[in-house]
């Protein structure tokens, strides 16, 4: 199915958001039944693998962390395919989850925060698979609102936690019905085994889409017991955005940094006073690389069931994390913000045969693109309520002339966590401008051909006040033509991570 996309400016000609208008989109729901493509005779087994929290180049091919192993991610970067630019629509835990489900921005699906539960209308693309034959399998975190585990639609299979879990003894709701587990179990362990127990006992005459959706590596970061100080020697990589005095104006100009930056340090989410000084850096730096093995050993042993069962021809394995994770960099941890280390993350494919012709590819990619690459592997059309884009055709070694040319970002302001202001960011292959919403405060543009790790912000910038303007009409162009021009509100609730204006709320 194809869609008429409204006119935008010369500027984003060539973007591919599936731009219609919120009407026009509200007018054509989706029906479960969709039609097939070319492709539909051979459909694919998909297994889809989502950690939490796991930043784009913390894993051990990349260079990036020199003491980290992760074998398997790096199996899957050399024998398959490592999609170097992957980026998420919004860069926390559920709204990113309901993107991938839904192929939806954040602003259309509603989730803008980790206390929002999905509307009971949505529409997830394991639906559309269920119904096209498709046994459909869900183990792990599921976190779209806090109240409840039981099965969500879609899903043959179904085993979850309740709202973060636990590393340790957790219970899940199988298929309907609650299961504790004692002895020390470790999440990440139990949800493998089980995954990969259903590959084994799967009906073998249909296709399959398993989901497999890890707590780790969030915090408060706790390796398995077998990981437990494996990097206690070691010592992190200290960006030179993480102590501005320290370096010169010429390596970071810290005076054009935004203010709400600044104050963010001595914070929550702050290097001089992270988690409220529960925890210091280095530590929390090295269990973070610790819990993220068993993540890289589950990929092993879930590909390996495959490799046994003798299928990994006929499917395709992805890996991905649900949202970047700042280590320092402009003097935070955490996510939320539009900078490189927050929005970017790891998207590694792997099996299918022939199917994947390429080593890497470059083209920019966002979580909203799963569902429809998904669905294309089964041999259906991408949903017209979808946002995102089938780039099963870029794993085939194709390069569509109307691939999208940027990203586009946004975060809503959290009470729980109100450093963070709103955001709204676009992003192209040479620069980023990143807008904040109801906050005096400085913008940010960033040439990031020449200045990768965002340390110069060029909005001052005389000779770049046209591309500043041109990027900024480009994101109310992108909100206009999908709906977003509203900021969505939700009831206050939740603790508040706050201890500047504790007691005033």
């Amino acid at each position: 199915m194809k869609r008429t996309c409204v006119l935008l400016a010369l500027a984003i000609a060539t973007m591919v958001v599936g731009c219609q208008t919120k009407d026009s989109r509200e007018q054509e729901s989706s029906p479960l039944e969709l039609a097939r493509t070319d492709d539909s005779s051979k459909p694919l087994n998909v297994v889809f693998i989502l950690s939490d929290d796991h930043r784009y180049d913390f894993m051990g091919f990349t260079g990036k962390v020199p003491f980290l192993k992760t074998p398997n991610m790096d199996r899957m970067a050399k024998e398959g395919t490592h999609i170097q630019n992957a980026f998420v629509t919004t860069s926390l835990c559920s709204p990113s989850r309901a993107s991938i489900l839904t192929g939806q921005f954040s602003h259309r699906h509603q989730v803008i925060d980790n206390q929002s539960a999905i509307g009971d209308t949505s529409m997830f693309f394991p639906q559309y698979l269920e119904k096209s034959g498709y046994e459909t399998a869900f183990f792990g975190k599921w976190h779209m609102g806090e109240h409840h585990a039981k099965p969500r639609k879609g899903f043959t299979h179904w085993e979850s936690f309740k709202g973060q879990g636990v590393y340790y003894n957790p219970t899940l709701n199988i298929n309907g019905k609650e299961q504790s587990f004692g002895d020390s179990t470790y999440i990440t362990d139990l949800l493998t085994e089980h995954a990969v127990d259903w590959i084994e006992k799967r009906d073998k005459e249909k296709p399959f889409f398993m989901y497999l959706s890890h707590k780790g590596v969030h915090s408060e970061f706790a390796p398995a017991q077998r990981h437990v100080d494996n990097y206690e020697k070691e010592s992190p990589n200290y960006p030179s955005t993480m102590y501005p005095e320290k370096v010169d104006k010429e390596e970071y100009d810290y005076e054009n940094v935004p203010e709400w930056v600044k104050k963010q340090r001595h914070s929550w989410h702050g290097v001089d006073y992270m988690y409220h000084g529960q925890m210091d850096f280095d530590t929390f730096y090295k269990k973070y690389n610790e819990t993220l093995l068993s993540v890289d050993e589950s990929i092993g042993e879930v590909i390996a069931a495959l490799e046994k069962e003798g299928i990994l021809e006929n499917t395709v394995v992805f890996y991905m994390g649900d949202n970047g994770f700042s280590f320092g960099e402009h003097g935070l941890i955490d996510k939320r913000q539009a900078y490189e280390e927050s929005i970017r993350v790891p998207l590694l494919a792997f099996g299918g045969g022939d199917l994947l012709a390429k080593d890497s590819v470059d083209q920019l990619i966002q979580n909203i693109d799963i569902g429809p690459t998904v669905l294309a592997m089964a041999g259906l059309e991408t949903p017209k309520n979808m946002d995102g884009k089938s780039f099963l055709p870029i794993l085939k070694g194709e390069n569509p002339e109307n691939w999208r040319k940027r990203i586009y970002y946004e975060y809503f302001w959290e009470r729980p966590f109100p450093q963070t202001p709103t955001v709204h960011a676009v992003r192209t292959d040479k620069y980023k401008f990143i807008r904040y919403y109801g906050i005096w405060d400085l913008n940010e543009l960033y040439d990031l051909e020449n200045d990768p790790y965002e340390t110069r912000n060029l909005i001052r910038s005389p000779e770049h006040k046209e591309i500043a303007k041109t990027l900024r009409n480009d994101i109310f162009d992108w909100l206009e033509a999908t709906g977003g021009m509203q900021i969505p509100l939700k009831r206050d609730g939740g603790a508040r991570f706050d201890h500047g204006y504790k007691g005033t709320y």
